[in-house]
This record gives C-alpha cells, structure tokens and sequence, in this order.
C-alpha cells in the first residue's frame, strides 16, 4: 500500500503515536493523506487502486466515521475494489485498568451494539482486533480475502487498548497470503462454447468490466478479431475494449427500446457483466444460445438476478478469453465466416459513428453535452483520465469520448453518487504524469462534498478538471417517475422538488475551498475556448478548473 486515507479520531491515539515514530525514525510506512470527509476518502482510495491496480487503505473513526464512509462502501464493493478499512472502536474497559482506557465522554457513546454490522453487507471480510499479537495476521487474512476474486473492500476494528498493546516483532509472512489463483476454463466448457460460435452467424460479446485488468482487454480484442464477434458494452463500469476498433458496437444504459443487436444474435458471450440486459424492454431473441464467464457468476450479492444461460463458468476473463482464441485458432475456424461476420459489424460501426459525429455540431442556443465532449476529446492532452458520473447522459459521455486505451474511462461501478471528485484525487495520486478530467452532473457534484475534494487537491498537489454538467437539479427522480406515471399528477405538475433553484455556485465553491480556477459556461460559443483555458490551467498551473456548464433546464 502506497496511501493511508485518514480521517483520525479519538480512537487513533496509538495509531499517531506509531506514524510519528515511524517518521522519527525513517522506517517507511505509507504516506497518509489527511480527509476531511470519510466519503470522500475512500472514494480517493477507490480511484487510485483504479489508476494503478494496487489496494490501498482507509482509516476512520469508530462507528460515527464507518457511518461517514457513506455510499463509498457501496461503490467499492459493486465495483470490486479491494480496499482495506479500518475503523477504531470505543474502549473497552472505563477504569482506566489498560493503557487506552476511556478518558472522554464519547467513548460510552460511541459503543454500539454491532459496529461492523454497519457495513457487513458490503464487504468481503469483517473481523474485530483482539489481541496485538495476531494483528499482523488478521491484516493479511483480511488482503487475501480484499485481492481473491471477486475483489471487494474488508473491514477491520480494534479498540484503544488492543492499539496501545505492546508485543514482539514477527517475521515477514505477507508471501504465504497470496490471494487466490485465477481460475480457467475446463476443456469440455472451451469446447462447448467454441463449438457454437463455429456454427454462430451473429455472434455477440457483452461486458462491463473486463477493462478492470488491461492484460483482459488485449485478450477480449485477440477474441473478437479471432471469432469476428461484434462488442456491446452494458453499464460499462471501465473501457473495456477500443471504440475505434470496428467490432466495438457502442453501449446500452437505460434505452426504453429493445436492442437490435441483442434480437439479432444467435450465440451471446457474456463476459465480466452484471447487467447484460434489462429484460422488462429488452432481451436476446428466444433460441439465442447464451455463455456466461464471470468472476462471480452466481452474483452473490444480488438476492434477484437471472439471465438464463445455457452455460455459466467461473473463470477469470483473461485467462477464459485466451483459451478460446486458442481452441478457435486450433479448431481452423472458417476465415470466410469470420470475415462476413467483421464485415457485417463494421457496417454498425461506421453507421454508429457517423451518428455520433452528427450530433457534435455545435448548437445554436443551449450547450448540448454532445458538443461539450467532444471538445473535450478533442483538446484532451495524450495521457488523459476520464472519470463519468454523469447519470442520465452516461451513454452520451461514454460515446462521445470514444476512448480507446485501457484504463482511460472509469466510472464507480457502484450507484452512489459523489465518487468522482475523491476518485480524481486518488487517480491524479497514483498517474501523477496522466491529465485527470471527472465529469458529473449538478447532483453528482454536491454528493461528492467538494469542499473536501478541492480541499485534498491543493494539499496534495493533485490538480484536475472538474466538469460539471448543470441542468438545475436531479433528473434521473423526474425521468423515472414520467416513465412510470406518464399521464399522471407528476406529468402536469409545475415542479417535482427536484430543482436546484436558486442555483449554488459550483465553480466558486471549489475555488473558495482550493483555489481552483473557475468558470461558468452558457453559450455554445465560449465551450472550446474554456475546454482549452481549463486544461492549460491545470497543466501549466498546477491547479484544479471547475467548468460550470449550463444545459437546458431539466
């Protein structure tokens, strides 16, 4: 671990005492990062294991800063980032009979009945410290549960006396807590799959997060491009395979529509995806033959979830993919067969395109965001991050940044919202070369307290472009209640409490917490000049922009 995310307590005394020392004396530990706001910690924590594959820790205060942690823990454990919290816990003894004895009020209050219960349901592993001689161990119990598929955040409490225990060095063991080995395909489940798509004419391949590994993605290409089978990304939680590459045949979110693509394939790969299709709109014609590979096939963690496949495996996908562009290479599929099908999905390609780029015109009146990404995209310096949490217009951002390196798209992977402005911090932290842009709607952005963000931003020297896509309130509550209630009180009604009015001051916010450049953005006109000014303000300057960009009001 490079990174203690830290919001301290009370509860901390000895974990201080011990970084003080550490510091005293040169012996190395992580450097910490100090967060004003839990949330905003652990989504920074979830955003650089994001950029650099390497697990981190967040450190928070009792029960009151597990509660703090918010939705972050929520968005690790969907998004499968393998975060190690650590939470301090009340004393346990109150007349002062162990070092760490409670001392303050808080302390009787802070002890509740069942405080890892509070996030019990989102981690992977929770256990209580009890003795300081089996802590190194219960640390390397608690990675080897956080780093084996699927990955997830564990959780670990121990109180003030066992933190002030005092006990022997142990030797090094951290290379018998390996985390589990990846898992391949048996030979009669390669077959099996591979014999259908020899016999498949439309054959599709869905994902939304074998990007997570890039060495995946090289390998979902090699597939593809082996087999001739066209890609659609589903809730896309990381770019998961190359936009430009002509077997890449967009993404699908919320679309009241049913898929042409899903009713026209025969034999559907699912790789790495939780929500393949939404069923009640769209869904794959009814002999389709569908293979499910996935870390966690079962979704373990979801009480409904079917798709009903002909098959599931748990695999890892790299190593799945591998074996059949090999069994397919072996088995001298037919190159004619594979040619009509690349043939065929290049022409949804060019067409999709084509559409794309129609609509980056630049509008007349209102910012359209189809405009505003595509500036964006066009201004964005070779080494570029992107972070999407844009809700309704995920689709359009997705599409529209047409990003084709592993690793230069991230979302959450969760559903609660304020994970961007923490993300780009802990993104910036582990790509300090790369340009970090995180686009969010108006919501999006107050959710992710960024007061604290900008705060951590300046501190740390992590400078990034803050997007902000004001539409003047929540859309998505709107959206949702017209499409169940389309002729109902909601539709004729003059407002729905989900306006923003009167509009906060977004860009001022983050320069008066970080001394972020800052402005806002209504004409068309002014978008390209201020993509540009923010992205050198970033580069020469070394500092946050904020872009406060009006679309049309919600």
């Amino acid at each position: 671990m490079s990174y203690l995310f830290a919001n301290f307590g009370s509860d901390h005394p000895a974990v201080i005492e011990a970084i003080a020392e550490a510091r005293a004396t040169g012996r190395k530990i992580p450097s910490v990062i100090t967060c004003p706001n839990e949330m905003v910690g652990m989504s920074a924590a979830h955003g650089y294991w994001q950029a650099s594959g390497q697990p981190q820790a967040t450190l928070v205060h009792v029960e009151c800063g597990t509660q703090a942690l918010a939705g972050a823990v929520h968005n690790a454990a969907k998004g499968r980032a393998p975060i190690m919290i650590f939470a301090g816990a009340s004393p346990v003894t109150q007349e002062g009979e162990l070092k760490g004895s409670r001392n303050e009020f808080i302390h009787w209050i802070q002890d509740v009945h069942d405080q890892r219960g509070i996030v019990r349901g989102y981690v992977k592993y929770d256990a209580e410290l009890k003795s300081a001689k089996n802590v190194k161990s219960m640390v390397h119990r608690a990675m080897q549960f956080a780093l084996s598929e699927p990955q997830g955040p564990v959780y670990l409490m121990g109180a003030r006396e066992i933190m002030e225990e005092t006990t022997d060095p142990l030797p090094d063991t951290t290379a018998s807590w390996k985390a589990m080995a990846s898992s391949a395909l048996a030979d009669d489940a390669i077959k099996e799959i591979g014999l259908n798509l020899l016999e498949a004419r439309r054959p599709l391949l869905i994902t939304s997060y074998v990007g997570r590994k890039p060495l995946a993605v090289t390998a979902l290409v090699e597939f593809c491009r082996a087999a001739g089978i066209g890609v659609l990304d589903s809730v896309p939680t990381w770019l998961n395979y190359p936009h430009d590459d002509e077997l890449y045949l967009g993404s699908q979110w919320n679309e009241v529509r049913q898929s042409p693509l899903l009713a026209e394939a025969d034999v559907i790969v699912v790789v790495d995806c939780d929500v393949p299709w939404i069923p009640s709109v769209s869904r794959p014609r009814p002999d389709a033959k569908i293979f499910h590979i996935d870390t966690d096939p079962l979704k373990e963690q979801m009480p409904l979830w079917h798709i009903g496949a002909t098959a599931s495996f748990r695999a890892d996908a790299e190593v799945a993919l591998r074996q059949l562009t090999h069994w397919l290479r072996s088995a001298r599929i037919d190159s004619e067969v594979v040619r009509k099908r690349i043939a065929h999905y290049t022409e949804i390609h060019r067409m999709r395109r084509e559409a794309l780029a129609a609509a980056e015109a630049m509008p007349k009146s209102s910012i359209t965001v189809e405009y505003l990404v595509s500036c964006l995209r066009k201004h964005a310096p070779t080494q570029t991050v992107f972070l999407n949490e844009t809700i309704t217009n995920y689709k359009i951002v997705t599409d529209h940044l047409m990003p084709t390196v592993p690793g230069s798209l991230l979302f959450s992977g969760g559903g609660s919202l304020g994970w961007s402005g923490g993300a780009a911090v802990g993104v910036k932290l582990a790509r300090p070369e790369a340009t970090v842009v995180a686009i969010c709607g108006d919501g999006s952005y107050m959710f992710s307290v960024p007061s604290s963000v900008h705060w951590m931003a300046r501190r740390y020297q992590t400078p990034f472009l803050q997007v902000v896509l004001n539409n003047r309130g929540w859309k998505s509550p709107k959206r949702a209640a017209l499409a169940l209630h389309p002729d109902g009180y909601a539709s004729r009604a003059n407002q729905l409490d989900t306006g923003f009015d009167p509009v906060p001051d977004y860009a001022g916010i983050a320069a008066a917490a970080g001394g972020a450049w800052a402005k806002k953005v209504k004409d068309p006109a002014e978008v390209d000049e201020a993509v540009v000014e923010a992205y050198r303000v970033v580069r020469d300057e070394g500092r946050c922009a904020v872009l406060d960009v009006w679309l049309d009001h919600l």
